[in-house]
């Protein structure tokens, strides 16, 4: 039944995202809810199969991990060695000649994925054990590119886009929250905390627990330097306030 949730609610929000245009910075967009759909349902069938405890939140695709996978932070060596899921996939309709869509057979690798779900894999050990009791997705699906095949993060689009962009994943993101009945909300960065917090805002009569952990980008001197030391220390201390020690 969740799981089945979790998919309806995907695809509602892919058919929103293929209904919006995009201009100037922007000229790409990547949907990988349409041309790797079924990596990302295979990521939702073997892993939203009931309640979780734990919501995790990014921001949106990198190029060498969702976009490529349809897995939030899907660096490959992640999602085929430790969450044991290959699919095929497809390609956008117009790609960046720097940034192609290869699939699984795309040899770069994403280091946000492969520190974020590092962590994961050293605290838990095997996949089944982490998502048991947590789910990890992004805010929003769509990767935007410039002419130079620069990434553009959703801070960087003009106002009015925004706004479009964030209606549709707002809806989407309180209703996973609706689905998983997660009581502790975790953003990995601080973007992705305030999205939680404007969530959590549309669901008064429940009770979170809200945190943020570093985000793990090699954009981050801060990350280049404590990962994996500061997140462990975030996570603990996140646990602790919401009462779920057990998940150290």
């Amino acid at each position: 039944m969740h799981t089945e949730q979790v998919i309806a609610a995907s695809r509602q929000l892919c058919k929103e995202m293929e209904q919006l245009t995009f201009s100037a910075p922007v000229a790409y967009t990547y949907n990988p809810l349409t041309y790797a759909r079924e990596g990302h349902e295979a990521y939702i069938r073997r892993f939203a199969t009931g309640p979780k405890d734990v919501l995790y939140l990014g921001m949106n695709p990198g190029p060498f991990g969702m976009a490529q996978t349809g897995v939030p932070f899907g660096e490959i060596a992640a999602v085929t060695l430790w969450m044991g899921i290959t699919a095929p996939i497809g390609q956008p309709p117009t790609m960046h000649p720097k940034r192609p869509v290869q699939g699984f057979s795309c040899m770069r690798s994403e280091v946000s994925g492969r520190r974020l779900w590092g962590l994961f894999e050293e605290m838990y050990g095997t996949a089944e054990r982490f998502f048991e009791h947590a789910y990890v997705a992004n805010y929003c699906p769509l990767i935007w590119m410039s002419e130079s095949g620069a990434n553009i993060t959703p801070t960087q689009l003009p106002r009015e886009q925004v706004a479009q962009v964030d209606a549709a994943c707002r809806r989407h993101l309180v209703r996973l929250i609706e689905i998983l009945q997660p009581s502790c909300l975790i953003g990995v960065g601080g973007y992705a905390l305030r999205q939680l917090e404007l969530a959590a805002a549309e669901l008064p009569e429940r009770n979170f627990t809200l945190g943020t952990i570093l985000h793990p980008s090699p954009a981050s001197p801060a990350a280049n330097k404590q990962w994996p030391e500061r997140p462990r220390q975030q996570l603990r201390e996140i646990f602790a306030a919401a009462d779920l020690q057990h998940l150290m």
